[in-house]
């Protein structure tokens, strides 16, 4: 996770490159062992978060056709409104900003969605995500968040709910910076989910998901 610029009372958004994986997991399959893959030399505590998102799009899917997701996100370090914009290779850029008072779309992310749609916006679903967070670390510093997700979810459009467990490893400062590292990190990464019992993830998002894709 490599991040840029503050958030605060200016429109300016914190930009945030994410590089991450995801992972299926039964509700009592234990967690891997972290310290079997090469270079996690300790793993902290896990820090519980209680996330409760809101997503919103157009009545077309434009943002989804997009491969964008807009989102108000209370809970956890990082919450705000969020857009994670289309796929650049490994990862994705994910722009924040501060959550607003009184629930209205703030004007700086209104204006960011206005490169993808200028149409109206509605919720579509709701992601509640019980979450508990593991910092990796090496002799250099933070090599990746993994994070385990209870999720509860619902399509607003339906009102279907879903319930399922994810697991995820996003990389951190001191993740490798060549892309061969990053590949020998994530097999080594599966290596561990495998032995777990994880398995590869049945959707590409949680929003996919909630939807039923």
């Amino acid at each position: 996770m490599q991040s840029e610029g503050p958030v605060g009372a200016s429109a300016e958004p914190q930009r945030t490159f994410e590089v991450e994986r995801k992972y299926d997991a039964d509700a009592d399959t234990a967690l891997p062992e972290w310290t079997a893959v090469p270079g996690v030399i300790s793993v902290s505590e896990g820090e519980a978060r209680e996330l409760d998102a809101r997503y919103l799009d157009t009545a077309d899917a434009a943002l989804a056709r997009q491969g964008v997701a807009l989102r108000r996100r209370t809970g956890g370090p990082d919450a705000g409104w969020h857009i994670k914009g289309p796929r650049q290779g490994d990862g994705r850029l994910e722009l924040g900003w501060p959550l607003d008072d009184d629930g209205r779309i703030p004007d700086a992310v209104l204006k960011t969605v206005a490169q993808w749609t200028d149409a109206d916006l509605q919720p579509i679903a709701r992601i509640e995500n019980s979450r508990t967070a593991y910092l990796l670390r090496d002799a250099d510093g933070v090599v990746a968040e993994f994070v385990d997700d209870h999720v509860r979810a619902t399509d607003l459009r339906s009102g279907t709910r879903r319930e399922w467990r994810e697991w995820e490893m996003e990389l951190g400062p001191a993740a490798p910076a060549d892309d061969a590292g990053r590949a020998q990190f994530f097999a080594a990464v599966e290596r561990a989910v495998h032995v777990a019992g994880g398995r590869p993830p049945s959707s590409g998002s949680k929003l996919a998901r909630a939807l039923g894709h």
